[in-house]
């Protein structure tokens, strides 16, 4: 008997459910808002046409202030200062997201502070993964930053505002943005 090679399986498309399915209360919020330290990290999650994707899911992970990655538990049931480092927040109807959160700190000596961000949404045939990095003069010893070409290194860092930090996720190349940079980890399928 001899084996035959079958061809792939087609993946299925993520969502849209999540509205129904994955929020919990809290759900964004790594810290209280208002507390000491609290910042927003928000953005747009944009499709080819720079338009809003209303019903994506942003999650993200990342070091408390200090640079430390919490292995407390609690991220599903949020007690007020227990930091567990991640979060979850679905776009509102013009895609936009909003953490609660505190600024990273560098979890290596000379390292680049970073959000590590994970995208869902209709279309998708799989997550997507990227980082939101912390603006400032570390960004230039960074080694996954500087092995990008120059003109994509912006797409992964966020930019100061009032509130925090914003961090618009593109999903593919538009006329007025290109895409943000997304990572394939091992393991992750394509």
């Amino acid at each position: 008997m001899t084996a035959t090679l079958l061809p792939a399986t087609p993946g299925q498309t993520v969502g849209p459910f999540f509205g129904y399915a994955l929020p919990f209360a809290k759900c964004n919020e790594l810290v209280p808002p208002g507390s000491p330290n609290a910042v927003q990290l928000h953005g747009l999650v944009a499709d080819a046409n720079g338009r809003g994707v209303p019903d994506a899911l942003v999650e993200i992970w990342q070091a408390d202030a200090d640079g430390t990655i919490s292995n407390a538990a609690g991220s599903l049931r949020r007690d007020g200062w227990t930091f567990s480092g991640w979060g979850r927040a679905s776009t509102d109807d013009s895609g936009r997201y909003s953490f609660s959160t505190v600024i990273p700190g560098a979890t290596e000596p000379h390292a680049a502070p970073f959000i590590l961000i994970t995208v869902f949404a209709r279309g998708l045939l799989n997550r997507l993964f990227t980082r939101a990095y912390v603006p400032g003069e570390q960004l230039a010893r960074d080694t996954l930053l500087s092995g990008l070409p120059p003109e994509r290194r912006d797409t992964l860092v966020a930019t100061r505002d009032q509130t925090g930090l914003r961090f618009d996720i593109q999903l593919q190349d538009s006329k007025d943005k290109p895409e943000t940079v997304f990572l394939r980890y091992p393991g992750h399928q394509r």
